[in-house]
């Protein structure tokens, strides 16, 4: 079940306090449950697969071949579909839904989202130059990039050249973000610190790639309480 993602709307954010007194900074997400719409099996297309529909949609909005697609398989019009490869496909069947239970034994999860779009920017907000200097002759250009290409040979601006220019609204992935708690009655997940995107944006939150050793901090604490009850041996 880890292989597959849920997709999630960013509430906000707030912040999370523990027995400890200690403050931490949370982002809601508010989940959707996702349906299971077709089985792909290696027998038939090489490769095994779930493809998993999210969201509603009116049918007046769907196209006839998709309108076709969803009564084949008995199942409501899913605004967004999405594939998942996964090892064995025992666990799932068609019609199935699935939600937050899929994150609950898992400690840290990879957030991907489309970044907050800034518009045209400048080569300093955009690539943290450091600009020119602020007196001593520099003319009307103190927050320019400086010189871009060259005289005569090769005499181009080279591609990815950084310089000012549209800035965000980009998709972008934030990995090990650890899941403080999680609420399945109202299916929320308070995801510690910030994450891409503004309030109401898309979020696909999915079971972290890399293995991870480090503590959450719900374990810190529990250590912390742990070494406040060794008592301290009599100096001799």
């Amino acid at each position: 079940m880890t292989d597959i993602a849920l997709i999630g709307r960013k509430i906000g954010m707030t912040r999370e306090f523990f027995k400890s007194g200690q403050s931490v900074p949370v982002t809601v997400v508010k989940m959707q449950k996702g349906r299971v719409i077709q089985i792909i099996s290696k027998d038939k297309n090489g490769y095994n697969a779930v493809q998993i529909g999210f969201g509603k949609i009116k049918n007046s909005k769907l196209t006839k071949s998709m309108k076709g697609f969803f009564a084949k398989r008995n199942t409501e019009p899913k605004k967004k579909l999405k594939e998942f490869r996964v090892k064995n496909l025992e666990s799932f069947k068609e019609g199935n839904e699935i939600g937050l239970e899929i994150f609950k034994d898992i400690k840290f999860v990879d957030i991907k989202s489309k970044t907050i779009g800034k518009g045209f920017a400048g080569a300093m907000k955009r690539h943290n130059f450091s600009g020119l200097r602020a007196s001593h002759g520099v003319s009307i250009s103190h927050r320019a990039h400086g010189s871009t290409g060259q005289n005569q040979d090769p005499g181009k601006v080279f591609k990815n050249k950084k310089m000012a220019g549209h800035m965000g609204d980009k998709l972008r992935t934030i990995q090990n973000i650890e899941i403080i708690k999680s609420d399945e009655e109202n299916d929320l997940l308070y995801l510690k610190g910030s994450i891409p995107g503004s309030k109401n944006s898309e979020v696909l939150v999915k079971k972290s790639v890399k293995n991870i050793t480090k503590l959450t901090i719900k374990e810190k604490i529990e250590q912390f309480e742990k070494q406040k009850k060794i008592p301290d041996k009599k100096k001799k």
